[in-house]
Parts: C-alpha cells; structure tokens; sequence
C-alpha cells in the first residue's frame, strides 16, 4: 500500500499526513475501505452540471480509475453549474478538460476521457471496462440507453436527474431493483422534454443531487450504509424537502423482467439542441 492509502489509528494519535488522511479517521473508511476505493474503476457518463461534482468529489476520495464519457463542448451557458471548467475553457471538449482539471486535483487517479457519445456500438465495451457505472446525462434518450445497458451487461448503475430546483436518484442493482424503465415506461417527446429543459436549473441543484450520488458511489464501493437500492430520492429545492419513495422492479419490464424483450442495447435519439444538464 502506498503512503497515501496508509492506515492512521485516530485524530488523536500521530497519523501519516496523507491527501486521504481525514476519510481514513472514519470507523466506516478506514485503510481497508481506502484500498477498495483505490482498487475501483468507475464510468461517468456526462460531464455537465450532475458529472461536475460526481467527478470531482469521486477523484478527490481516491478512485483508482475514472472514465468520462461526453461528446459535447463547453460553452457559456454552462458555467453557472458546471463547476468543472472555467471561461478561458469555452469551445473545448468537455471530456477532456474535465481530465485536465481533475489530474490537478489528484494525479494518483487514473482518468480516461471519451469525448464522444454514448451510443449502442460503443456502450459495450465501455461498460465492459468498469465496475460501476453513473449516469450524470440530461436526456432522456441516453438514460433508457444507460439503464438498459446496465442491466444487460450486469452492471451496477448510480441515476440522477435535475430540473430548476428540484432533483432526483436512485440506484439500480441489475434484476433485483427497479431500472429506469421501470420507472418510465413511456419515454417523453422531444417537445415536452423541451418544455422540461425550459424551466431553467440552479447550479446548486446539480450540485446537490451529484454530491449525494458520489456519496452513495463511495458507500457502495466501501460496503456500508444505504446507496438507495429500490429507493427514488426526490429533492424539491424550492421548499428544502426530500422525500424517500420505495420502488420496486417491474416483473412486466421489457429489460429487467421476467421476461425481456429488449436483449440489446438500442439506437437512441438525442435532440442536438440539448448540450449538458
């Protein structure tokens, strides 16, 4: 084990003065946890307002390795969330400034950028590399693209979304919870999924709900507390409220059920005027 990942016995005591020294105190950590964190590889699939934090607080906890998957450039209008970048990075590949700036902040973590989409040709051996997958997209298209595959390749699955002030995830264990199917069996129109994206979004919505899903991130990994299994958390910002919704795997669902139709990923259909949650 490296000087980084060395145990310390408590904040009382002399401890290695390490990047990780302070999640190492933690009963729930320790050097053990620290080693599974260090030995985990784990896809981002967006690098918009939801894969901000995620990346960020997963690369600074010590993931062994990160893959970021992001076919879009930054522009200005994403700024006010994607917390990422900066202006002088305006017009750039987000994938690949997204590596950049997380190298700076931790070069003992491995990072592989894609900078294209996510599609059903590239799905499987993207999966295929790593052991867990999060889905940081705003589309819907590309959600039903990331579940299905997650399920069919056997994937464990962390699924946030967001909206003005309001947010939700949950987590899908392929064949024993709820998939993002079932769920939404009916995907939206291209029309009202603009109509959705027209309200607008707080930086720190994103910011909210991708700090919760890269805790939960950690916890899986590590073994311990809830990663919200066959729950749906709901954030309603405006009123400051969460709400816990259990949910439960549709035995009817065309990916996860008893009897699946979908056996393949399939083609999606993603509205080009869409660019980062």
């Amino acid at each position: 084990m490296n000087k980084s990942t060395q145990a310390c016995s408590g904040p009382h005591e002399t401890v290695v003065e390490s990047r990780y020294e302070r999640q190492l105190w933690m009963k729930q950590l320790g050097a053990a946890g620290q080693h599974k964190l260090a030995q985990a590889s784990i896809l981002v699939v967006g690098a918009g307002g939801l894969g901000s934090p995620i990346l960020l607080y997963l690369a600074a906890a010590g993931v062994g390795t990160l893959g970021i998957v992001d076919g879009d450039t930054l522009s200005l209008s994403n700024l006010n969330r994607q917390t990422l970048y900066s202006t002088k990075d305006i017009g750039q590949p987000k994938a690949l400034l997204a590596r950049d700036r997380l190298l700076t902040l931790n070069p003992e973590v491995r990072i592989e950028a894609y900078p294209a989409r996510l599609d059903p040709d590239n799905a499987y051996a993207l999966f295929n590399a790593y052991d867990v997958i999060v889905d940081a997209t705003d589309n819907y298209a590309t959600r039903y693209l990331i579940s299905d595959a997650a399920v069919l390749f056997d994937k464990p699955l962390f699924i946030g979304a967001v909206s003005s002030l309001y947010g939700m995830t949950f987590t899908v264990i392929p064949r024993k919870t709820a998939c993002f199917r079932c769920l939404y069996p009916k995907a939206p129109t291209f029309t009202m999924e603009r109509t959705e994206r027209a309200r607008g979004i707080l930086g720190t919505t994103p910011g909210i709900i991708g700090s919760i899903l890269a805790q939960n991130v950690i916890k899986y990994i590590v073994g311990y507390g809830d990663w919200l299994a066959g729950k749906l958390l709901l954030m309603d910002g405006e009123d400051n409220r969460f709400e816990l919704v259990p949910i439960e795997r549709d035995q009817a669902c065309p990916v996860c059920g008893d009897h699946p139709t979908i056996t393949e990923p399939l083609p999606t259909h993603v509205d080009p005027q869409q660019n980062g949650c």
